[in-house]
């Protein structure tokens, strides 16, 4: 039981390094200036190292020191954490474009006529070969780290479940399974939860002091501390392993041992990936998963977007809302199966009836969003050719081209800086804020030159927040009700001395077919609905602005398709 108790524990805590890492995706992609594609092919890398020892691993479970394999993944889980976080100490403060200038820049982006090109380029000046290198040297980091996480997280599962089955009593394996199992789908949402908690520090709370921090939290620009959840999540694993190295290497068994198992490689494989219904369950699981990868890693971004929400709150959302509901949705499909001890027909039944009532759920979810915000010159007014940003009224303004502070004029318009929008004058408030621009000659009001706010307008969604939550909810408790019978499917009609290797294969597919290319898939398809690119070094960086229609309709669409799929 202690055993149980302390792979609970770890278990929960590897979750939390992977889990923490999806939460905070939006805000790393934001802070290196990357792709949705290079996030989602970031977040899915631990399934590399993972995948490659995996089969290895679950075939040589009952010959090795298996309490002490699993202290050392762990340790190795740890480090990879720890080196997660590494790329915030190697690199400098993070520089985001300013009207008021500070100690660390004394360019300013207002209108200023008359002083041509005195500005300079804004996100030039830090375009020496060594800011390129340094980027590609956080991205080699994050990725080895990632491929640590994978390697490290291979003996964790099968051979802490091997070592519980194999000395647990058949009455009690069951339950002490079920314990496991249910961690693992609260492990992620704690790592959304402890998401929350840290994006709403700011991210150079070790490097700056107060008194120049000019951003809050629900500015575009705003970038919270990313890295102190992973210091966490990697001290929590740390301290987990420490028990495994004093577990022996066999425990007196519960009760009598059953007869043991031998089979070949080959012949097995074969023999399974030849089975319908193994294969069928599978590809649906396939499909499922391939959801579930994307919906996990740019859920946060997507709420974000679409309804104008800090990092922080929509990390709560999916921490607190919808994994809850996942698994309400697992524990609920379970209890059906047990309490009519269905048959394998009842329980395909099941399945495919819990499917499409998702699909009735998921299908309004398409049209519940608002368009994207206007922005002067993005997606708005006289030269919306993309690339060309200037406004006629603010030509003599001279604006850096890359600036990127986004204010909301009075006239309901967002503009991407003050400069853009002609405003020549800031107003500051007591404690160092910005209260509004004002003398901005893009915006007029009743023939009077407009004011400006700082951050951006948001998209005027708050309406639909809520059904779209709902609906979200339901959809998942509704998919995730055929979990258990699926793997009753599998479990119950291939022969009984192939099961765990079968399990293994499923397992395998899963992770080749759906969450390695699930995050990258829809990375692609969010970077397709992007409408103005940062850039950094002539190269496109992060995405400013997305055509938030086709951005619901896409990364939505992708995953209504797999619903489909699985049904």
């Amino acid at each position: 039981q202690f055993f149980v108790f302390c792979h609970g524990l770890l278990q929960l805590s590897q979750l939390l390094v992977s889990g923490y890492l999806k939460s905070s995706i939006s805000t790393i992609e934001r802070r290196y200036g990357l792709s949705s594609q290079t996030s989602g092919l970031l977040a899915s890398f631990n399934e590399v190292g993972n995948t490659l020892l995996i089969i290895f691993i679950s075939y040589f479970g009952s010959r090795v020191h298996r309490p002490r394999f699993i202290g050392c993944g762990a340790i190795l889980v740890s480090l990879a954490g720890f080196l997660m976080s590494l790329p915030h100490f190697i690199t400098g403060p993070y520089e985001y474009d300013q009207s008021v200038a500070s100690m660390f820049s004394n360019t300013t982006d207002l209108c200023q006529p008359g002083l041509p090109g005195s500005q300079g380029n804004f996100s030039d000046a830090s375009c020496t070969p060594h800011a390129a290198r340094e980027n590609q040297e956080v991205l080699l980091v994050m990725f080895i780290a990632q491929v640590l996480l994978g390697i490290g997280g291979v003996p964790i599962q099968p051979f802490g479940i091997s070592y519980i089955d194999d000395f647990a009593s058949e009455r009690n394996s069951p339950l002490y399974l079920g314990i496991l199992f249910s961690v693992t789908i609260i492990g992620p949402g704690v790592g959304f939860m402890l998401g929350s908690a840290m994006l709403r520090f700011y991210v150079d709370i070790d490097k700056v002091t107060g008194e120049v921090q000019q951003l809050t939290n629900k500015d575009p620009r705003w970038v919270g501390a990313w890295w102190l959840g992973f210091l966490v999540a990697a001290s929590l694993v740390a301290l987990s392993a420490v028990p495994y190295f004093f577990f022996p290497r066999e425990m007196p068994k519960e009760e009598v041992p059953g007869p043991a198992e031998t089979s070949d490689f080959p012949v097995v494989l074969l023999r399974n990936l030849r089975h319908p219904v193994f294969l069928l369950v599978v590809l649906a699981q396939v499909n499922l998963s391939a959801m579930v990868a994307g919906l996990a890693t740019f859920m946060a971004k997507f709420l974000e977007r679409q309804f104008s929400l800090t990092a922080s709150l929509a990390n709560m959302i999916i921490g607190a809302v919808n994994i809850p509901g996942a698994m309400v949705g697992i524990v609920v499909g379970g209890a059906i199966l047990k309490r009519f001890q269905m048959s394998l027909r009842q329980c395909s039944a099941m399945c495919i009836l819990g499917m499409f009532l998702c699909l009735l759920v998921a299908f309004p979810l398409l049209f519940l969003g608002c368009p994207t915000q206007k922005v002067a010159g993005v997606t708005y007014g006289e030269s919306s050719e993309f690339g060309h940003h200037t406004l006629e009224c603010s030509l003599q303004c001279n604006c850096p081209e890359k600036a990127y502070n986004p204010i909301c004029g009075s006239d309901a318009v967002e503009y991407i800086s003050p400069c853009s929008a002609g405003c020549k004058v800031v107003n500051i408030n007591a404690d160092n804020s910005i209260l509004n621009y004002t003398n901005c000659s893009c915006i007029s009001e009743n023939g009077l030159m407009g004011f400006a706010k700082p951050g951006t307008c948001g998209t005027g969604c708050s309406h639909l927040f809520l059904p779209f939550v709902v609906l979200s909810c339901l959809a998942g408790i509704l998919a995730s009700t055929s979990h258990t019978p699926s793997f009753m499917l599998i479990l119950r009609s291939i022969q009984p001395e192939d099961k765990s290797f079968a399990v293994g294969i499923q397992f395998m597919l899963l992770r080749v077919l759906a969450w390695m290319p699930g995050p990258v898939l829809y990375g692609s398809a969010i970077d397709t609905t992007c409408i103005l690119w940062e850039k950094k070094c002539d190269k496109k960086a992060a995405c400013r602005y997305y055509n938030n229609k086709l951005f619901r309709q896409r990364y939505l669409g992708l995953q209504f398709f797999f619903e489909v799929g699985a049904f």
